[in-house]
């Protein structure tokens, strides 16, 4: 069992002989130390690895994996997280005058706190108090004493408790965490269950939904919805309370109950299938932090524009959004970093997906990787290596994205199977489970695909090292893909299908160098150890094409990401689709269908390029955008609006 080191028991062994002598010193020495001990703790806690058959060059040594280039072997580099969700918590416990919160020794900022006032507001959010405290040297108390009285809005004093909302920033006032604490008493206070995380609506159907969301203890919770009690099985910190037995296209509400504390919300269940009433359901991507600061940059997340995003959703009465990638940052190599970006988005979107579905996919920034850095002997060559990291089953991107969120279960299984498996007789790639997947709401599916799956982030490096393509679905996917066409094709309840990847198959503004067209190149494409697939790019774009277009009569449109501007592509017989001079056999389009792109959801902007397609674009805009799809029948209406400005950006009927 690996030797985890106390921040506690260090400081008491310098206090004694340093403290008195040098405070200051002191102060420096025991953060650099702690910190360092971080590392080397978490380093130790590693465990031994086995490199998947589906890399090439990569290989293990004395448990520390490495990469042969150029006769020299580069280890992986390793990096202990610099803030982890655990640590940004904060650990509080009740004093006598409020709650102490405890952080990473080095941590020197601002904790701004408040009452979330719930019996006064739909949508909880944390009404701060007139003045922070500060954290110092990881440390700091809030006085909820000093809240009482003119103060005392949530009526702690009367009923011994309440919920507490704070925000943790650093000493240059970059966001870390927002998070939620409940107590009990008048002093001495004591904390009691709360729910940090969540209730998230999931999985809705016409007669119920999966209701998930976290403790900061484990407890078994309930949920109490029409007439009927669903309880955990037993005591847990993460709750997934599957809700059964209702009617179609009515409204609940549901309290949820955590030991001496309790929410009240509510969700309308999906109609019956082919009921064709009027809805909407709405669509972005793409909401990683931007510029401009404060909430723009929650530690990853822009979650000014998701909260904007989410209540313009509810004003107009969505039923459902889809959100298809780079909801933050990522590019990370450790998934305790992973963890804390996701708990920041979801906070973001929390107050609003008490009551409506959000179903995320996948991007190329949900990224969590292996790095391997070479420098050359005469230190004027770098080269840096990036694959998705692994053991796949708990560390992949896909793994922590599965941990991080609750979607349908029916996509496949994995690329293993595929004529490229290095190994029929185990498992060697990542899971699709929760990332790859469909779902129905009335008269409409939504089909969701991971373009960044088995994701290796060096492009120019996938010929060494082996891993997926930014871009490309891969065979066992596409198979799937076209089973699940031909489906929905075949189900009479069903009029409009629509699918769904993070990266466009026509880049218009920021990714015409990749994306399903790496600037007219067919060659790009994955390796699985160390042999590349058959078909580029292009090709299997088409291949893409084929199915949703010219094998279904109900794909209305490709819902896409990536590039951060909103645009509509026209895709039609006559739209120019390839470069000049292509040599593979082309595909002709039998009908009309659209591309929807809109990465728009607050990631930096980007402006528009000159493509062979560009004359089939129209409402090109690099405000923020919030899409509708106003669904009545077989008639659907797309409204665009920028959920910052509430101005119009686009509005069209599809066809």
């Amino acid at each position: 069992m690996p030797f985890i080191f106390s921040a506690k028991i260090v400081a008491d062994l310098f206090e004694i002989k340093y403290l008195i002598k040098n405070y200051t010193m002191f102060k420096k020495l025991i953060s650099s130390l702690y910190f360092a001990l971080a590392i080397l703790s978490w380093c130790l806690a590693q465990p031994a690895l086995t490199v998947p058959k589906v890399y090439s060059n990569i290989k293990t040594e004395n448990g520390q994996v490495y990469l042969e280039y150029q006769g020299q072997k580069v280890f992986a580099q390793e990096q202990a997280p610099r803030y982890t969700l655990e640590l940004l918590i904060g650990s509080p416990v009740g004093t006598d005058n409020g709650l102490e919160f405890s952080f990473d020794l080095g941590l020197n900022g601002k904790l701004y706190y408040g009452f979330i006032p719930y019996d006064d507001t739909d949508y909880p959010h944390p009404v701060y108090f007139r003045a922070p405290v500060n954290i110092k040297e990881g440390k700091a108390i809030v006085p909820i004493k000093s809240m009482a009285g003119t103060y005392d809005m949530v009526g702690w004093e009367r009923q011994q408790k309440g919920t507490l909302g704070y925000r943790v920033t650093d000493h240059t006032g970059q966001m870390l965490y927002d998070g939620i604490v409940s107590f009990k008493g008048k002093g001495p206070f004591e904390v009691i269950p709360t729910i940090i995380e969540g209730p998230f609506i999931n999985l809705l159907s016409q007669e119920g939904a999966t209701i998930s969301f976290t403790t900061n203890r484990p407890v078994q919770a309930s949920i109490a919805v029409g007439g009927k009690t669903f309880t955990d099985s037993k005591a847990t910190t993460y709750h997934e309370i599957e809700i059964t037995g209702l009617s179609a296209a009515t409204e609940y509400p549901y309290t949820v109950r955590y030991g001496d504390m309790e929410l009240s919300f509510s969700f309308r269940t999906a109609p019956r299938p082919g009921s064709r009433k009027p809805f909407s359901f709405t669509y972005a991507s793409d909401s990683r932090a931007g510029q401009g600061g404060g909430e723009r940059n929650v530690w990853g997340s822009n979650n000014y524009i998701m909260k904007k995003i989410m209540a313009l959703g509810r004003l107009k009465k969505s039923a459902f959004m889809q959100f298809t990638g780079d909801l933050i940052n990522g590019y990370l190599s450790n998934p305790d970093n992973m963890r804390l970006q996701y708990a920041n988005w979801k906070r973001g979107v929390q107050p609003f997906a008490h009551y409506t579905p959000l179903i995320a996919g996948m991007g190329n920034h949900e990224a969590l990787m292996r790095r391997f850095m070479y420098k050359s002997p005469d230190g004027k060559d770098s080269t840096s290596f990036q694959v998705n990291r692994f053991p796949f089953e708990t560390e992949s991107a896909e793994a922590i994205f599965n941990e991080s969120f609750v979607n349908p279960r029916n996509g496949p299984e994995s690329e293993d199977g595929a004529s490229y498996d290095p190994d029929l007789n185990q498992t060697d790639f990542p899971s699709y489970k929760e990332n790859v997947f469909y779902y129905t709401y009335d008269n409409v599916a939504v089909v969701v695909m991971n373009s960044n799956y088995f994701y290796a982030p060096t492009t120019t490096r996938i010929p060494h090292t082996s891993g997926g393509l930014h871009g490309y679905i891969m065979d066992q996917q596409l198979k799937w893909l076209e089973n699940t066409i031909a489906m929905l094709e075949k189900d009479k309840s069903i009029d409009h299908i629509f699918t769904t990847q993070h990266t466009p198959c026509f880049p218009n503004g920021g990714h015409v160098r990749d994306d399903m067209w790496y600037g007219g190149n067919n060659n790009p494409r994955p390796y699985v150890a160390g042999k590349a697939l058959d078909k580029g790019i292009i090709e299997r774009r088409d291949q893409i094409l084929d199915i949703i277009v010219n094998k279904s009569t109900k794909v209305r449109a490709i819902l896409t990401g990536d590039e951060h501007n909103y645009n509509r592509l026209r895709l039609a017989p006559e739209t120019i689709i390839y470069p000049e001079n292509y040599d593979k056999p082309k595909i002709r389009l039998s009908r009309t269908i659209y591309q929807i792109n809109n990465g728009a959801a607050g990631a930096p902007y980007y402006a528009q390029e000159q493509t062979p397609w560009t004359p089939f674009v129209s409402g090109f805009s690099t405000q923020h955008a919030l899409v509708f799809f106003h669904v009545h029948k077989k008639k659907i209406e797309v409204e665009v609006v920028n959920p910052d400005t509430l101005e119009e950006v686009d509005r069209f009927r599809l066809h």
